[in-house]
């Protein structure tokens, strides 16, 4: 019985197995369907012996060619089994034993199962994450090189020591808004992929304010000022949030989005240049958080409009669990109140502390205006609104 035609030819010359010549058979293999031949020629002493066991590693079957010399034929196999994921298309689901691969590649069988338990599109998908994620890359800057740390003025000590600890407010908050993100991300499947950057672009921008405050408190002379209790046990409640939209709701639509009213008040307000660029710096980051956060609960309402109430829920229970808690801490309203006033003379304070009540009435307002465009009632908006922790995050 003749043999089967070969469909393919493959002279590796004098080129030994151990020298790269499986590289030239994987990629002829690669191009023949299951049952067909490859025809192999070499003059490498090692091939006869080191062809055939290779060939049974991989799968293939192996005979020499009848009545030619040097020469093998090679019986394709169907290959290890593989799943073929879609870069385009985005699963609803995503299985455990695609691990890491990256969504578009061919995954073999038989791997790791890996632990992610966000596998779920609708818990934590988002509307616009490519546009998001572009303007984050973009919009990336350096406390080092675009803060102009020359043109700090040497401020009254009252104000300087204000300042401060307004930082210091900022700094723990931005710990917070670090660590919410991180802790979710290891949980996500990377078949969600744009979701993770997202989220990691989160954390590096919050590492940044972190740095970038805290540099602002001390190269005035001042030193980092006081962390109150009523602070942390706010920002407690939201780092140890297990649910990702509910954790995404507390952090980007309502406490990110009353730091950008905080700080676009503390660029307006600032006694001086490096403490407004900062500031806005950080705002034109917060924004793009708190747009992330709107777009995902937009995803999720449209699905699941009932999980609306979860979140007025959870707002409510926040509120519950900080009973304790009557207002912000008096360390950062009294600084804020004398940096808005620009120092400690009694018409000083009045200036200041009029800006400050005009800051909580316009943060309310924001808040509100954000809950509706969500699509909550606006007395829930309203309701929803003045439970929100007094500590602003």
């Amino acid at each position: 019985m003749p043999e089967p035609k070969a469909r393919e030819l493959l002279d590796l010359e004098d080129l030994a197995l151990h020298e790269g010549a499986t590289v030239l058979l994987r990629l002829k293999l690669a191009q023949l369907a299951a049952g067909e031949w490859l025809e192999v020629r070499g003059d490498s002493a090692e091939l006869a012996e080191g062809l055939t066991a290779w060939c049974r590693k991989e799968g293939h079957r192996c005979e020499r060619a009848q009545g030619v010399a040097h020469t093998y034929r090679i019986e394709a196999s169907a290959g290890i089994p593989a799943t073929s994921t879609s870069r385009m298309e985005i699963r609803e689901s995503a299985e455990p034993s695609w691990g890491l691969a990256p969504r578009g590649a061919r995954v073999e069988a038989g791997g790791p199962e890996f632990a992610f338990t966000l596998r779920e599109k609708r818990e934590v998908w988002a509307r616009e994450l490519n546009a998001i994620y572009k303007q984050a890359v973009a919009g990336q800057w350096s406390a080092a090189r675009d803060i102009p740390w020359d043109e700090l003025p040497k401020l009254a000590p009252e104000v300087e020591r204000s300042v401060a600890q307004v930082m210091t407010f900022l700094t723990e908050n931005e710990f917070a808004a670090l660590y919410v993100p991180a802790r979710f991300i290891a949980r996500i499947h990377p078949h969600y992929r744009e979701v993770v950057e997202v989220l990691a672009m989160q954390v590096a921008d919050e590492a940044r304010h972190a740095e970038a405050f805290t540099r602002r408190a001390e190269v005035g002379g001042a030193g980092l000022g006081i962390t109150a209790t009523s602070g942390q046990l706010s920002l407690k409640t939201l780092v140890e949030e297990p649910d990702f939209t509910t954790a995404t709701f507390l952090l980007c639509v309502m406490g990110e989005g009353t730091f950008l009213t905080l700080l676009k008040f503390i660029g307006e307000h600032a006694p001086d240049p490096v403490t407004s660029a900062l500031a806005l710096l950080a705002h034109r980051d917060e924004a793009r958080h708190v747009a992330f956060g709107m777009e995902h609960l937009r995803y999720v309402f449209e699905r699941e409009p009932e999980r609306k109430a979860s979140m007025d829920a959870a707002v409510a229970r926040r509120s519950w669990m900080l009973a304790s808690i009557s207002g912000l801490s008096p360390y950062v309203h009294d600084a804020l109140v004398i940096m808005a006033g620009g120092g400690v003379e009694p018409r000083q304070i009045r200036t200041g502390a009029h800006r400050v009540s005009e800051l909580h009435r316009e943060m309310d307002r924001a808040r509100r205006e954000r809950l509706q465009s969500l699509g909550f009632a606006p007395e829930a908006a309203a309701r929803m609104s003045v439970y929100h922790t007094k500590n602003f995050m």
